[in-house]
């Protein structure tokens, strides 16, 4: 019998041979462009560990006024030497002007014994750079190596580097990071040391990380020199292929087969299959959920709306009523044009009526995006397109009002479906595993 390669496998080796290939003297591979010219410090300017909002806060003159002030002490502190960056350990980060939200970053660095550094992304800290045979910082990690997302919470994935994986001091490293939302994969040295881990929010560890922003350089401590700079935006069809990869090798079902309604019930005949998605009939609504019932589960699908397209989510429907209402919640389905002033749990991914979902994270319509719900006894998590919109216990709200208007909120089991307002909006690769 032919061995099965499981397909994270095949991926990781394949990620390990494109970095080997990556070309040099700060000229990119095919695919990708270069953030640093060898020349020159153009397209960057300064800015340290503070909130990137504060930049997003100030006016179009403010922001230019602000970096420009920032080249001053750029220019101290950071020069250019034989095609490489080299910072003296000192001053402001370098900051790209460009800003990134899924991408594939490629970046060496050389470092010296004592210093540590590190790489923020979107803004917030960070892919950490360790000498790694610093006694003194070994209660801190640097033992562990290079790559971890350090400003992770205590003993959250990826905070820690799955191996040690830098080269002897004094010789080049080479890392390749991929972000896509919040999930972040590394790889140093063409060894996998982060593995699709939630990048937070440092300045705010309770909402997402940022939608986008720029990519900094860190100074700490000690020389550190950079070079083979370079970037590959990622497309949103490509982010989710990517996102949804692993759901063959963790045990989920499909549970639509892209041809018809088998193993669905509900309002059928108001629904349609449209180029192997499951899609609402215009004009048309009602509720469409499957025959089988779930308690805890993880569902993972992608979805697309028409301009200012209604729809939502029926989790631990009863099979009957309203799903906002008698079922545990409706998770909203809306797209960000949808007309007229929306209460907060109106916005997509919101438990309607109840709890509201983080806004910035949508794709624009006529697009798919991925969202992964999990339902475990009185919680919900949403993610969508690799971001953390929703992540709430519905067992914790005790309004008198609200229990009223929901008295589904506290069922334990039911189906799971789609509930159409109608627009035509669509449904693919449908996946669910029972937990």
């Amino acid at each position: 019998m032919k061995q099965r390669i499981p397909l994270l496998l095949v991926l990781a080796l394949s990620s390990m041979y494109t970095c080997s290939i990556a070309q040099e003297n700060n000229q990119p591979p095919k695919g990708f462009r270069a953030l640093f010219n060898g020349s020159d410090l153009s397209g960057w300017y300064g800015w340290t560990t503070k909130n990137p909002e504060e930049l997003w806060a100030m006016s179009k003159e403010e922001l230019a006024q602000y970096k420009a002030e920032s080249l001053k002490d750029i220019n101290k502190h950071w020069s250019v030497e034989n095609g490489e960056l080299v910072n003296d350990g000192s001053g402001l980060y370098l900051t790209t002007n460009e800003e990134f939200s899924s991408y594939e970053f490629w970046i060496d660095y050389k470092t010296v014994p004592k210093a540590d550094s590190g790489i923020y992304l979107k803004g917030v800290p960070q892919v950490q750079i360790w000498d790694y045979t610093d006694k003194s910082k070994f209660g801190i990690g640097a033992d562990k190596g290079s790559g971890g997302l350090w400003n992770n919470s205590k003993g959250a994935n990826g905070k820690d580097p799955l191996v040690l994986a830098d080269n002897p001091l004094g010789q080049w490293n080479r890392f390749r990071i991929r972000q896509i939302g919040a999930r972040t994969w590394v790889w140093l040295n063409g060894k996998l040391v982060v593995n699709n881990a939630i990048l937070e929010n440092y300045y705010a560890r309770s909402r997402p990380l940022f939608h986008h922003g720029p990519i900094q350089l860190q100074t700490h401590g000690g020389e550190i020199r950079w070079r083979n700079v370079f970037i590959r935006e990622i497309g949103p069809e490509e982010a989710n292929k990517i996102l949804g990869a692993s759901s063959q090798d963790l045990g989920f079902e499909t549970i639509f087969n892209g041809k018809d309604f088998s193993g669905w019930t509900g309002a059928v005949d108001n629904y349609q299959v449209v180029d192997g998605a499951i899609q609402c009939k215009q004009g048309k609504g009602g509720n469409l959920f499957t025959k089988k019932i779930y308690g805890d589960f993880v569902v993972r699908l992608e979805i697309k709306m028409p301009p200012a397209g209604n729809n939502g989510l029926a989790i631990r429907y009863p099979g009957s009523g309203n799903p906002a209402y008698q079922g545990m919640t409706e998770l909203q389905v809306l797209d960000i044009g949808y007309p007229g002033k929306l209460a907060p749990y109106q916005f997509h991914g919101s438990a309607y009526g109840m709890v509201p979902a983080a806004q910035g994270y949508l794709q624009p319509a006529g697009q798919w995006n991925f969202q992964e719900v999990t339902v475990i006894g009185s919680t919900i998590k949403v993610e969508l397109n690799g971001s953390v919109i929703l992540n709430t216990d519905l067992g914790k709200l005790d309004d008198p009002e609200l229990l009223k208007r929901h008295p589904g909120k506290t069922l334990t089991e039911g189906h799971f479906g789609f509930a159409g307002h109608n627009d035509p909006v669509q449904f693919r690769n449908i996946r669910i595993k029972s937990l």
